[in-house]
């Protein structure tokens, strides 16, 4: 039979086991700063939690303690961690109502720059890269722009560049696209192969990827839009505020800034850099 006592301290429990996860989260963290220079400390710890128990489960630790001293001592199991220190969910055409904002209100301002140079920071698998090469293309404007889509992560950077996707996916990028003003058909870009599909070739042309951290990098380029949704939202506020500084110093005078739907400039260290443009899609003008 359980005693009141027993009873009585389950939650406080319960509530020191969280603690002490919580603890050994940030001890890893700094710990994978101090061997890799991969800095995650200012990602937000309440979503790190699941992850981090499912890199445990991964790598069978019965402890986050014991999975440090792999990530420590083994550089196989750091590269396989960055898929769970960073969250790699998105899908082409992403909020379909952004990429008609930028279709409508975006770059008819941008088509009157002779180049253009374009940012996705956190590019993660490459859907939104892709998404905005076919939407470059569609208007005429790919040919004189280069996309540069950066990550942290080299796994997913690679599946990025690969730009193939599988099938069971396309339904889905497909309703998006045409949602989004799609011009025609999104067949219109890929070739079915490898049991999925394969975005053009001649998009990737216009396209580098690169590795690069929001958390430790510098600016590495002047350029007219930077997108970067859906990202600051798995960063403390000091992050967001490096982030947000980042895209200001590399966005040219009067240059684009899109975010997440749940995210914005307001009450950042940077919100003076920038104007609403799109309020409702997150869509700013450095001012």
């Amino acid at each position: 039979m359980n005693t009141l006592g027993e009873h009585a301290t389950t939650p406080a429990a319960a509530l020191q086991e969280e603690q002490l996860f919580d603890l050994e989260i940030r001890l890893l963290l700094e710990a994978v700063y101090q061997r890799w220079q991969h800095d995650f400390r200012d990602y937000a710890i309440s979503s790190l939690r699941r992850r981090m128990r499912q890199a445990m489960a991964h790598f069978h630790c019965d402890s986050l303690s014991a999975l440090q001293g792999r990530v420590l001592h083994e550089p196989e199991v750091f590269a396989q961690m960055l898929q769970f220190f960073t969250v790699q969910v998105s899908e082409m055409f992403r909020d379909p109502s952004y990429f008609r904002a930028l279709r409508e209100q975006v770059l008819p301002v941008l088509r009157t720059y002779p180049s253009l140079k374009i940012w996705v920071a956190g590019c993660s698998h490459g859907e939104e890269v892709w998404s905005l090469a076919i939407l470059l293309a569609e208007e005429g404007l790919l040919s004189r722009t280069i996309l540069y889509a950066t990550d942290i992560n080299a796994a997913a950077l690679q599946r990025a560049e690969a730009g193939i996707y599988p099938l069971d996916r396309v339904a889905g990028f497909s309703r998006n696209y045409l949602a989004a003003g799609g011009r025609g058909s999104l067949s219109d870009h890929y070739t079915s192969a490898y049991g999925g599909v394969a975005f053009d070739r001649r998009l990737k042309q216009q396209i580098v990827f690169a590795d690069h951290s929001l958390a430790t990098d510098s600016v590495f380029s002047e350029v007219h839009f930077v997108s970067c949704r859906n990202v600051l939202i798995y960063f403390k506020r000091p992050l967001q505020d490096r982030a947000l500084g980042l895209f200001a110093e590399a966005l040219v005078r009067r240059g684009f800034l899109g975010l997440g739907l749940r995210e914005t400039v307001q009450f950042s260290g940077h919100a003076g850099a920038f104007e609403p443009v799109v309020p409702d899609q997150r869509i700013y003008r450095k001012v």
